[in-house]
């Protein structure tokens, strides 16, 4: 909701008039400021055997970092930016159902009538979101935003599927200092500092900037792994799809957004798509497929 605040000059920053934040800097700050400051809080108490990793595994993270963190985070930005809040968040989470068909092609789950179901619903309720069925309202939608909301949502899909395995060997913090610190390193490479300082960002915009990514990257993230430690996985994931029902909650509160009924249909088709996709399996050889999104 900040985003799209300061994307549509709702969240004046200056008495003066200022260029816009772009998506990218706005990507890019946020990783690399919460890499700053994690990094001073594990190294500074125990030192650089808190996040040593071997050159294999820093490999993946950096892998993880460019095409899972920055990737998602660009494109989701770019969405908030050029479509709304509701439109970008909603097709976002329907990253678990991506990550479910890929078990499911992988043979590492089974094709049931609840996944079935929740594919079926998350389709349904993206077309209704977006509009799809009514040729005058595709008309005015920017197809740009859509495409950057399904990208976003594919590099979530990515980060989690990916990023099982090695979650498996190493703690999180560990894992997420070092794709942190790839995608602040990538955007480095897109975006470098001259490019930065051109910008002519005024005090008051970097100290959005920092406290933006404090609440989007860390706040958030330490509070997720705590719920995790006093809930089952399946139980905290259902209870973070609650995140869509805020921001659209909020950007319509807040910024006057502007929900029609078949989208909020769209919205309740997605959302329950997503709890299905999350409940447990009879099985016990199947998880449930966790999907936490870093937006």
């Amino acid at each position: 909701m900040l985003g799209r605040a300061v994307f549509t000059g709702k969240l004046p920053l200056s008495s003066s008039v200022l260029r816009p934040i772009d998506p990218l800097i706005l990507s890019q700050t946020r990783t690399t400021f919460s890499l700053l400051v994690l990094l001073s809080l594990l190294v500074g108490s125990k030192g650089w055997q808190r996040i040593k990793m071997p050159a294999r595994d820093l490999a993946y993270c950096a892998l993880l970092g460019m095409l899972g963190v920055a990737i998602s985070n660009y494109f989701y930005y770019v969405a908030i930016q050029r479509t709304s809040v509701a439109i970008a968040i909603i097709v976002q989470y329907t990253a678990p159902v991506w990550v479910l068909l890929y078990v499911v092609a992988r043979r590492q789950q089974k094709l049931s009538a609840q996944k079935v179901a929740a594919v079926v619903l998350a389709v349904t309720g993206i077309a209704l979101v977006i509009n799809l069925f009514s040729r005058t309202s595709m008309l005015r939608l920017d197809a740009y935003g859509i495409f950057a909301a399904l990208i976003a949502s594919f590099s979530f899909a990515f980060y989690n599927v990916a990023g099982h395995g090695i979650l498996a060997r190493y703690d999180h913090w560990r894992v997420l200092v070092w794709t942190l610190a790839s995608a602040a390193a990538f955007w480095l490479v897109i975006n470098p500092p001259w490019k930065i300082v051109a910008s002519h960002y005024v005090p008051a915009q970097w100290l959005f900037l920092f406290v933006f990514s404090m609440l989007s990257v860390l706040c958030a993230f330490s509070l997720y792994f705590l719920g995790l430690q006093h809930l089952e996985p399946t139980r905290a994931i259902i209870a973070s799809c609650l995140e869509p029902v805020f921001s659209i909650l909020l950007a319509a509160m807040l910024l006057g957004e502007v929900l029609r009924p078949i989208q909020t249909v769209g919205i309740v088709f997605v959302l329950a798509a997503i709890v299905i996709v999350q409940r447990p399996t009879r099985s016990s050889l199947e998880k449930p497929v966790t999907v936490q999104p870093m937006d």
